[in-house]
């Protein structure tokens, strides 16, 4: 619920640029193991998609990948750059 203004914002820009497509990034921090946190970062970013495709973006124009812990923004050696870690970023594949 707290990201509903972002991603309304985000769908609202989509619907503006119909030719842009997008890749939703899915990221984690490096707490438990690899293949646990890259599964978390994809289900993070397909979540996202979902939502996205099912307010009328076309399918075809957003794409997701779960990177897990290894684009890290901030230090994992506290609980705040932990924190920043957790997230998803969206970039622009085509205008």
């Amino acid at each position: 619920p707290s990201s509903y203004g972002a991603l309304e914002g985000l769908i609202k820009g989509l619907k503006k640029n119909p030719q842009a497509i997008i890749e939703i990034q899915g990221h984690s921090d490096n707490v438990g193991g690899f293949d646990h946190n890259v599964k978390l970062s994809e289900n993070r970013a397909q979540a996202v998609r979902e939502y996205v495709v099912q307010q009328g973006v076309a399918a075809s124009r957003v794409f997701y990948k779960g990177y897990g812990p290894t684009v890290p923004v901030a230090s994992n050696d506290t609980a705040q750059g932990r924190a920043l870690n957790r997230r998803v970023q969206v970039k622009v594949l085509a205008k």
